[in-house]
């Protein structure tokens, strides 16, 4: 548990001092955006890339992956139901199962390598390979479907899919270390130093990010929908991961990559495909928050039952 807390307190603290900066407008949101961007396209798939061609794998847990998508698959389903919440709007319910789905990759990769080191960073890596296509195409299923505007945004999520930089980077990374590739010394130390910022930025982009006012604004169905989405995925990951066999740093992997709260993202591709942008912005920063407690309870929990 002092372990996990210390990986956590780092990730609670750079949100924070991003959420600062962004209150004094340090930056401006122009700048933020930019930097988010940058970790987005070329940081994180440095971090990744070197991550994933440096792992030790002999045999790769793709059962992770499963236990994982599974796991999306259901909760985006359970989302559903929020149709019989009393006078809820069709954007809303696009919003919510997008929220149920959505994963922030900066967290979940800080504590990954601040618990496990370079195999937990590519564990997480695999992680980011099997979440993010299941989360994005959900999503725009999700906000496209209950949209109420006909003339909303068209978007291709299989060609999203092909342009995706983490997901180029995933199967790059994995293309060397199953042709046991070696990366020439300078060009990795190279992609070593670009990685190296990609979670403080991301995570100083994520806390900016933060639309605090969103929290004076969410009510009951903000909060409730927060908490199914913090405890829910987690527990189905954990279900999932029992039914297929999965265990000790894979499942670890697995509830710290479905512990962590929605995607900062969430918010402008709501605004794009008519789903309900300020639902979706009260969910990321009620999850943000609420994270830093409902992350250490699941650990705890994990723990104690003797799952890792």
């Amino acid at each position: 548990m002092s372990a996990f807390l210390s990986a956590l307190i780092p990730v609670i603290l750079l949100v924070a001092l991003g959420r600062f900066l962004g209150w004094r407008n340090v930056i401006a949101d122009e700048g933020w955006r930019g930097i988010e961007r940058l970790a987005y396209v070329v940081l994180l798939p440095a971090l990744i890339i070197r991550a994933l061609a440096n792992a030790p794998f002999d045999s790769a847990p793709w059962k992770l992956a499963l236990v994982l998508i599974a796991a999306q698959f259901a909760l985006g389903a359970f989302g559903l139901l929020a149709r019989l919440w009393p006078g809820i709007e069709r954007p809303e319910v696009g919003s919510i199962i997008q929220s149920n789905v959505r994963w922030n990759t900066f967290v979940a990769l800080s504590i990954g390598s601040a618990l496990f080191g370079d195999e937990g960073l590519a564990l997480v890596s695999i992680s980011a390979a099997a979440m993010i296509p299941t989360a994005n195409v959900l999503s725009v299923a999700a906000l496209t479907a209950h949209a109420e505007r006909k003339s909303v945004a068209k978007r291709n999520p299989v060609m999203e899919l092909v342009r995706n930089p983490l997901l180029i980077a995933c199967a790059i990374g994995g293309l060397l270390a199953a042709f046991s590739v070696e990366i020439p010394e300078q060009l990795d130390l190279s992609i070593d130093l670009l990685g190296r910022g990609a979670i403080a930025l991301g995570l100083l982009a994520a806390g900016a990010g933060v639309d605090m006012a969103a929290l004076g604004r969410a009510g009951l169905k903000t909060l409730a929908w927060s908490l199914v989405r913090l405890f829910g995925l987690p527990i189905l990951a954990i279900g999932f991961a029992l039914v297929f066999g999965l265990s000790g740093l894979a499942l670890a992997i697995a509830v710290i990559s479905a512990s962590v709260p929605t995607a900062t993202s969430s918010y402008i591709l709501a605004r794009q495909l008519g789903g309900d942008a300020p639902l979706a912005a009260n969910l990321i920063a009620m999850q943000t928050v609420l994270s830093m407690i409902t992350m250490p309870i699941i650990w705890f929990a994990c723990l104690r039952a003797g799952l890792f």
